[in-house]
């Protein structure tokens, strides 16, 4: 019984089932939002959110019933576990919340799509990687901060008045929000102000980002190269089964 089990939760037809009520669900938590849906399809939308979680309630068992104790040690099952346990919380009172976060099942969709696992595999596995360059950018609007406040707070206070607004505007600079509003006001005083506000859009924007995402894909080059290795191990374990049944029970 359990292996006919595994077989249909395994199974690609199930799957793809699956993946489609993540997404009618979804689409329905979606136009849940109008007030003029709920008030003509009201009772229809609630029926899918039903039938949907009873059918991701059904699957997750499925899961533990096929997986027993190996089931917590996956933790997308753990993943999606949480995000069904949270959709099946009261929805009243001081737990009124809950019932907006019934949106995260459409998360649910990172954990049944394979490519999307990968992904987000890839970015965990970059997260080392990405934490250092974290720091090194923060270093940098640091210093930055600290440069932009002496150099031109008297000048543009609203935006370099103090460090925490120096940093505020550096951050808004980098990520390429009016930079060119707040360096032509500072260019009105300092008109080679412009070297200092290029050269951080130049480290932030083109060194560090690409850093940044030189580490994503690194890493998710690597996780690929994972996948293809586990591949070759199973089939040479395969190829090694398929010769052992082939030699003579009586051959040395």
């Amino acid at each position: 019984m359990r292996e006919r089990v595994r077989y249909i939760i395994e199974s690609k037809r199930f799957q793809q089932a699956i993946i489609a009520v993540i997404l009618i669900n979804s689409a329905a938590l979606g136009v849940e939002t109008s007030a003029d849906a709920m008030a003509h399809y009201g009772d229809l939308l609630h029926l899918i959110d039903r039938v949907s979680l009873a059918v991701f309630v059904v699957e997750l068992a499925a899961r533990l019933y096929v997986q027993r104790g190996r089931f917590l040690r996956d933790p997308w099952n753990v993943f999606d576990s949480i995000v069904v346990a949270v959709s099946l919380m009261p929805a009243a009172g001081g737990l009124t919340v809950l019932r907006s976060l019934r949106v995260l099942r459409a998360l649910r969709l990172v954990s049944a799509v394979p490519s999307l696992r990968r992904v987000v595999s890839a970015l965990l596995t970059a997260v080392p990687g990405v934490a250092s360059i974290a720091a090194l950018l923060g270093l940098v609007l640091y210093v930055a901060a600290v440069m932009g406040t002496r150099m031109y707070g008297h000048v543009a206070p609203d935006y370099f008045g103090n460090l925490q607004t120096s940093l505020f505007t550096l951050f808004q600079i980098m990520t390429g929000d009016g930079w060119s509003d707040i360096t032509r006001q500072v260019m009105t005083v300092y008109p080679s102000a412009w070297i200092f506000f290029v050269c951080f859009v130049l480290i932030c924007t083109f060194v560090v980002v690409n850093l940044f995402i030189a580490v994503v894909v690194s890493a998710m080059d690597e996780e690929e190269v994972e996948v293809s290795e586990r591949i070759l191990a199973e089939l040479a374990e395969l190829r090694e089964e398929v010769r052992s049944l082939r030699e003579p029970a009586g051959a040395p």
